[in-house]
């Protein structure tokens, strides 16, 4: 990046890692971040919505797999993908600022202790709340799942290839990052999984203190993802992380309706 785009970039206040205003920049940082993740899912759904209309209007009928098709694609895809591409492309970026490059054996194994770790906590936290009998939302794509089993076995591979990509470049690559130009990682990784775990709560089914709960519970497997990102400055392990963890949780949901017809209880984080 050339030394006059830095400067552009800063003074536009969009987060160049230029800015010398702490005070400014650290503002600028929280405002940006949380922008770019309202814009992701604010376009995201927009351009489901609109796409779900036009498909309506064609005759064509919206069935539980296109509508997870079109939120794939839509939402996942060109809203948190393309949000974070302009991000990059308006600020002056290339893809080396967020980090992406093949990962190397030290990053491979960042992902699966990563993994491990994400699941770890994700089992612990749904096992107090279930022990301590605190009412937990249903997210609507397990509701989805569990209605037409089917979708769960396109969204598997999708949380590698989509959903782990996808939600990664924005909320760590860009979000985090922005972010983590103003604070330390003991600020940026929390504010950053918290902003994520928000956004989750339109998708959440069920009443607020138990979306809250939920959303508290998503938080924990989110630290991980961007824990393994700060150590490793490589987004395809948060990715591959994010991806792997939520390809385990939709198979273990696919097991558990095969094998018992009921949704299994405690499973969080999708």
């Amino acid at each position: 990046m050339s030394s006059e785009t830095s400067t552009e970039t800063a003074e536009s206040g969009l987060g160049g890692p230029d800015s010398t205003d702490s005070s400014g920049s650290a503002l600028r940082a929280v405002v940006v971040a949380i922008l770019m993740a309202g814009v992701g899912i604010g376009l995201g759904s927009l351009l489901v919505v609109a796409a779900v209309v036009s498909l309506s209007l064609a005759g064509v009928e919206i069935t539980p797999l296109v509508a997870i098709v079109l939120s794939l694609v839509l939402a996942t895809g060109v809203g948190f993908g393309g949000v974070a591409a302009a991000y990059l492309r308006f600020c002056g970026y290339d893809w080396s600022w967020v980090g992406v490059r093949v990962p190397t054996f030290r990053d491979l194994v960042f992902v699966a202790v990563g993994f491990i770790g994400a699941f770890g906590l994700a089992i612990s936290a749904s096992y107090v709340v279930t022990t301590l009998g605190v009412q937990t939302a249903q997210n609507q794509a397990a509701q989805t799942g569990f209605e037409n089993p089917e979708v769960l076995l396109l969204l598997i591979p999708a949380a590698i290839l989509v959903i782990g990509p996808g939600e990664e470049l924005l909320f760590r690559g860009v979000v985090q990052r922005r972010l983590r130009e103003s604070f330390s990682p003991f600020v940026a990784i929390p504010f950053a999984s918290l902003i994520f775990a928000a956004i989750h709560y339109t998708s959440l089914i069920g009443a607020p203190s138990a979306r809250l709960v939920t959303i508290s519970v998503l938080v924990l497997p989110t630290l991980v993802f961007g824990t393994v990102y700060e150590l490793t400055d490589n987004i395809v392990v948060p990715a591959l992380t994010h991806g792997f963890y939520n390809a385990t949780l939709f198979s273990i949901l696919y097991l558990g309706i095969k094998l018992s017809g009921s949704m299994p209880q405690g499973v969080l984080g999708f």
